[in-house]
């Protein structure tokens, strides 16, 4: 396919989601969760005052970190509770790449930088999102992969004895469903 100039691995900035919404690290959980179900979102970037990206508050936060303990979402400010520091992953990533890194940190979503800025973020559901057409390619590509090698196997010779003469040979191949060795063949092609 790279013959073509097109790509045989999906990256990052395929899947990922943007732009990214972000909040200031003195905003009240309060206010982000409202944030998160307008958008319908499930992770929100926190920001401090000079717009760099140094965390994320997710669902389970809300949930862990304020909702479990009984803390008052108006008062909690973002910095209190979010996770930090801000796992990234490139754009030119593959998806691959980005999979193993969530599954090894045991993380949902990545933020995505290029040149130091924040340009996306990937979860796993994006991951998951593109599974179905990844699978329907590698069945294709087994199919094709598969189909050539069953017509190279069709043309390898084997070894063994002749269903018409019963002599040995190295070099037999099939011929209308029997095993023959070359000397046969021969004489098969010329009935004809």
């Amino acid at each position: 396919m790279s013959e073509f100039g097109l790509r045989t691995k999906m990256l990052v900035k395929d899947v990922m989601s943007n732009p990214v919404v972000t909040a200031d690290e003195n905003e009240t959980t309060n206010n982000i969760a409202t944030a998160m179900d307008k958008e319908g979102l499930g992770a929100v970037i926190i920001t401090n005052k000079e717009k760099k990206s140094i965390g994320i508050i997710t669902e389970r936060d809300l949930v862990v970190r304020v909702i479990a303990k009984n803390n008052k979402p108006d008062e909690i400010k973002a910095k209190e509770i979010m996770t930090t520091p801000l796992i990234t992953i490139e754009p030119d990533a593959t998806i691959s790449d980005a999979a193993r890194r969530m599954n090894r940190l045991n993380i949902r979503r990545l933020g995505v930088f290029y040149k130091g800025n924040l340009v996306g973020i990937v979860s796993d559901k994006d991951l998951l999102g593109v599974m179905p057409e990844l699978i329907e390619i590698m069945q294709e590509h087994t199919r094709i992969e598969g189909s050539n090698i069953a017509e190279e196997l069709e043309e390898v010779p084997q070894s063994g004895y002749c269903d018409r003469c019963e002599a040995y040979s190295e070099n037999l191949k099939e011929f209308n469903g029997q095993n023959i060795c070359d000397e046969c063949r021969i004489e098969l092609e010329q009935e004809k």
